[in-house]
């Protein structure tokens, strides 16, 4: 996948779906889908169960993605290196591991 934005035009385009006709399902207007398409806008999370029912997709797979593009490029703007990857893969399984011990940690003020 080459970016959220990209996700989200191909599977438009799958749709044979316009940006205006996309937008208007989605609740976006077509110059701030445009936007997102090419990257220089975001996607906002809050729409992400939205999108995943209007491509009738797994919720999971679809957050996966939208996360993974964020990251990326948070990691690419501040010329992390490639181990980054490794390090955020360790400290995932280490919070994995940490909150089923402990029970769940709330990360939605993050």
């Amino acid at each position: 996948m080459a970016s959220f934005g990209h996700f989200i035009k191909t599977e438009r385009e799958k749709r044979e779906w316009t940006q205006t006709e996309f937008g208007a399902k989605i609740g976006i207007n077509s110059s701030a889908i445009s936007r997102i398409e090419n990257g220089t806008q975001k996607f906002s999370k809050s729409k992400l169960i939205s999108l995943s029912k209007l491509f009738n997709l797994d919720l999971q797979n679809v957050t996966d993605l939208f996360f993974a593009d964020k990251f990326a490029r948070e990691a690419f703007k501040y010329k992390c290196s490639e181990s980054i990857f490794s390090v955020a893969e360790d400290t995932a399984n280490y919070l994995r591991n940490t909150n089923t011990k402990q029970g769940k940690l709330n990360f939605e003020n993050e």
